[in-house]
């Protein structure tokens, strides 16, 4: 059978055989007793990448999202976020049905907004509104195309933010994406946030979870929403351990996903049918339209599955392809034939 170059998100990475290896490998004991030493050595590593006081690990990035905002809010706050970002269309509603929360959706360049659009979003305090309690961060940001946040941009909204009180907390399950593109450390992404999370499971290649940091205050508060979510394990360390391989082996390689998702939007803007901008590809993830090709998305996903090719689709005629580890350069130069010949079958 032909190999399936699967394009469609990068959770779909399998574990190598040394993460295998090592993750059999791993000593184990009771999560909730916190008696796990690997689970404990992932928290610790965490917390030190990302300069934070504690870590906890957790089962998802949904997860940790809704548990930081259960720790810095009450029931009917609201959270701040781009209109695009993840806890607004991908978490199943969480925020309402476990936080009870609302979100003020604020518009911005593909995904990031400006100290002065976050300063026109804040209620007044009165008890005619809600009480501006988060705001919510995505870096690298996931439906606006892996595009990464400025520093200098980052840092002004954060200012904001707390000259009026309120919480930061960031959702970087791509943010080792941004640092290896700019060369920015974690730590400085992170300083001016009360809370942040990572993935494991995305670009860095691991099987399951996701880790959120903050102080020692936050992290015993995220603990008990831990339990009250379902999220606390027990022998975890056998899983955790594919994070700590994860982190050790896989962050300096996300440029070969950059390099190729670049070479995967340059190829495609070669498409007269397709609509991209290959300068808005940051980072592993390449977003373009095909309004012009007359296809609905699902007939060209179709097309494009018989050439063993897998993108996906968001919304109207928007489609994603994502590059991660186990997709290369002969892959991607496959891919764009495969669109090609879907598009223009006489090339």
């Amino acid at each position: 059978m032909a190999k399936l170059i699967d394009l469609s998100t990068d959770t779909v990475t399998q574990p190598s055989q040394e993460m295998r290896r090592f993750m059999a490998s791993a000593p184990v004991g009771d999560l909730q007793k916190g008696e796990d030493p690997t689970v404990n050595k992932l928290e610790e590593m965490v917390a030190d990448l990302l300069g934070k006081e504690a870590a906890v690990y957790l089962p998802s990035g949904t997860m940790c999202n809704q548990i930081a905002f259960r720790v810095h809010t009450k029931p009917s706050d609201e959270v701040i976020m781009h209109e695009e970002s993840h806890p607004a269309h991908l978490e199943g509603g969480a925020i309402a049905s476990l936080c009870q929360l609302m979100i003020y959706p604020v518009k911005g360049d593909r995904g990031t907004f400006t100290a002065e659009t976050l300063r026109a979003a804040i209620r007044p305090n009165d008890v005619l509104y809600p009480r501006s309690r988060v705001v919510f961060i995505e870096n690298t940001h996931n439906l606006c195309g892996g595009t990464i946040w400025p520093l200098d941009q980052l840092k002004t909204v954060c200012e904001e933010a707390k000259r009026n009180g309120i919480a930061l907390h960031l959702d970087g399950s791509r943010l080792f994406n941004a640092c290896m593109a700019t060369g920015v450390n974690p730590r400085d992404y992170c300083s001016s946030f009360d809370s942040c999370m990572i993935a494991l499971t995305k670009g860095l290649g691991a099987p399951v979870g996701s880790v959120l940091a903050g102080s020692k205050e936050f992290i015993t508060e995220a603990l008990r929403w831990r339990r009250a979510f379902g999220g606390a394990m027990r022998q975890a360390g056998i899983i955790a351990a594919a994070g700590i391989y994860a982190l050790t082996h896989n962050i300096d390689r996300l440029c070969e996903d950059h390099a190729n998702a670049s070479r995967l939007a340059c190829g495609l803007s070669e498409i007269p049918a397709i609509r991209i901008d290959p300068s808005h590809v940051q980072t592993n993830i390449v977003v373009y339209d095909i309004a012009n090709t007359g296809l609905l998305p699902d007939e060209f996903m179709s097309r494009l599955m018989e050439f063993g090719v897998r993108m996906s689709s968001y919304r109207g005629t928007t489609v994603r392809a994502v590059t991660h580890l186990d997709v290369d350069r002969e892959d991607i130069d496959v891919a764009v034939n495969a669109v090609k010949s879907v598009l223009m079958p006489s090339h």
